[in-house]
């Protein structure tokens, strides 16, 4: 059974998961661990707990989302003091850190009562924010703070406050994988922060796996405004993290919003130094964002003959 990984966090992440947790695979899902708003950057500073909730997202979109179980899982409170806007799924994951003493042994208790497909593995272990450099030259703190300031300046680098400690298991995860799958995400937010710790990144680059990007099919306010699929990439290498092949959308019309802010990505993909595999991905009912099943398919696809496409040395395009 081939072994794969996905990287990122948030939504796209679980997008990707949802796709391709049917197929006979072995899914590991490595997620950053930089999250500070809304009910996961609450936990961090009321209870001092690692954010949850992309950990929960993943989860549920691992598991049967057909059953009451994992819809509890995913239920977010309206309104009552203290808990209005916390998920259930965020305070059970709460709730296990504290009755076992670890965030990993917390993940993998609620992993099993929802019997998902695959691991989630906190990409680190260590409690550490954000930092962002901007065009304007100022530095900004916080993933929420980060992407606010980006609404009217451009990022031009991500670091982190301090060292992270790396999860031993999501490393082992990298060295074991047949496909490592980068993306979707928020890229400067959800998607290179789990590169930024050197150990992670250098074990990520020495990988033999075959390694894909999967672009975005929108842009994103403050984060890549005006980006194109060069774009996306050129920021990958200038944080050291170097794919195979890039993953792109083909139907950039039903993805274009025109609202000036967020469109479908510019493909300038013809000549990188990448292998370019173009598919339809874009979902029909939210056209900024992929849609699962297309997503499944082409990674699917790609999974099965990813030694073939490795060695397409010519790097002539793949439609899928």
């Amino acid at each position: 059974m081939k072994k794969i990984v996905v990287m990122g966090g948030g939504t796209g992440l679980a997008t990707l998961l949802r796709g391709i947790r049917d197929y006979p695979i072995d899914i590991s899902a490595i997620v950053t661990m930089t999250d500070d708003g809304a009910s996961s950057g609450r936990l961090r500073k009321d209870v001092g707990i690692l954010p949850p909730g992309d950990i929960r997202k993943c989860i549920a979109a691992l598991s049967d989302d057909e059953t009451m179980l994992t819809e509890l899982f995913e239920y977010r409170f309206k309104k009552g003091f203290g808990i209005s806007g916390h998920s259930v799924g965020n305070l059970l994951i709460t709730a296990l850190k504290e009755m076992t003493g670890s965030f990993e042994l917390a993940i993998a208790e609620i992993s099993s009562i929802l019997n998902i497909r695959g691991k989630v593995l906190p990409a680190s272990l260590t409690d550490v924010d954000l930092v962002a450099d901007f065009e304007d030259g100022r530095k900004v703190i916080g993933e929420s703070k980060i992407t606010k300031y980006g609404y009217k300046h451009k990022i031009t680098q991500i670091s982190l406050t301090k060292a992270a400690k790396i999860n031993p298991e999501a490393l082992e995860s990298i060295e074991n994988a047949d496909v490592i799958f980068v993306g979707p995400g928020s890229l400067y937010t959800s998607v290179i922060p789990n590169f930024l710790p050197t150990k992670m990144k250098k074990t990520f680059n020495d990988s033999t796996a075959f390694k894909v990007f999967v672009c975005n099919v929108s842009t994103e306010r403050g984060e890549t405004e005006g980006f194109t699929v060069s774009d996306h990439i050129e920021s990958l290498r200038k944080h050291g993290v170097a794919c195979d092949a890039v993953l792109v959308n083909s139907n950039t019309l039903a993805s274009c919003t025109g609202d000036g802010y967020v469109c479908s990505v510019p493909n300038d993909s013809e000549g990188i130094d990448h292998i370019c595999i173009y598919s339809d991905l874009v979902s029909e009912e939210n056209p900024l964002y992929h849609d699962h099943n297309k997503l499944g398919v082409a990674a699917w696809k790609i999974i099965l003959g990813s030694q073939k496409i490795k060695k397409n040395t010519t790097r002539k395009p793949i439609v899928l």
